[in-house]
């Protein structure tokens, strides 16, 4: 899963070079509902979707609606390194939250929101000049997406199970995003690395991401699976440095050393309240 889900910042990259942010989001969540479709039908219980509209409509709003799209237009702008390395602070960003909501952190949390938001600070300033500041808050707005949509799975959505969850929230993006993919449509056919990249997005880092998640949490719980998190950025630097060329420097590595350290102190000891994030 860390592999899986450090791998589409690369593709996302690739993808926007051909194609329009909006039939990026389309094409990625409608195949990838198309895919997981069968699977989930047999596990539908209308009766307590219809229960869950709402909940259901802001994880699928604040996990795909508009996290995917934020982070498709960050990218035409950023590497596919410093934005995975920015999504890294996700596990930092649902501490702040669980503290916001009255739940005491210790002093060691707290130490590890301020060298994580110190290692993001780091990372972001150098690129909020040249134009990029407006992607930086993009994928600083995703982070945040991320880190409160589990939360609402977790508190709201419990009778709802998570391949159900999944596909119907990927649908209800896909709708979602239909008439801006069919306004913005190719006027030629993309190259064949934007071709995979998007395949890649809908089948590897979507459906089969999914399935894979949803049957690590069965496996270990949930507590266990925010471990994934701490993987991927070094998945997501490694691709583009290694595919892309990309330049990897010191100050890079010395965020994603905080980064990820702040993370692991901030949710050291409430990994039982910090739901792990469910996509990337």
């Amino acid at each position: 899963m860390g592999v899986i889900w450090g791998l589409p910042y690369l593709m996302i990259k690739v993808a926007v070079g051909g194609v329009s942010v909006p039939m990026i989001v389309f094409a990625r969540t409608a195949i990838g509902a198309a895919v997981l479709l069968p699977l989930a039908l047999r596990r539908i219980d209308w009766d307590v979707l219809r229960r869950h509209w709402k909940p259901l409509l802001a994880f699928a709003a604040t996990e795909i609606i508009a996290p995917w799209y934020l982070l498709s237009d960050a990218e035409r702008h950023l590497s596919s390194s410093l934005t995975g390395l920015l999504i890294a602070a996700v596990p930092t960003i649902g501490a702040l939250l669980v503290s916001m909501r009255g739940e005491r952190l210790s002093s060691a949390q707290w130490i590890g929101l301020a060298i994580g938001f110190g290692g993001v600070a780091l990372l972001a300033g150098p690129n909020l000049g040249g134009g990029n500041a407006w992607s930086i808050i993009e994928v600083l707005l995703v982070t945040v997406g991320y880190a409160v949509a589990p939360i609402i799975a977790a508190r709201k959505l419990q009778e709802v199970p998570g391949l159900v969850l999944a596909t119907v929230s990927l649908g209800i993006a896909a709708i979602v995003y239909l008439p801006f993919a069919i306004a913005t449509w190719p006027q030629q056919m993309p190259s064949t690395d934007v071709l995979l990249a998007l395949g890649g997005l809908a089948l590897l880092c979507t459906a089969v991401a999914f399935l894979f998640f949803f049957a690590l949490i069965r496996e270990v719980g949930p507590s266990k699976a925010l471990v994934i998190t701490y993987v991927n950025p070094l998945v997501a630097v490694a691709a583009g440095v290694l595919v892309l060329n990309e330049p990897l420097t010191m100050v890079t590595i010395v965020a994603f050393v905080l980064i990820l350290g702040g993370s692991i102190l901030a949710t050291s000891r409430a990994k039982e309240r910090i739901p792990a994030a469910v996509a990337q």
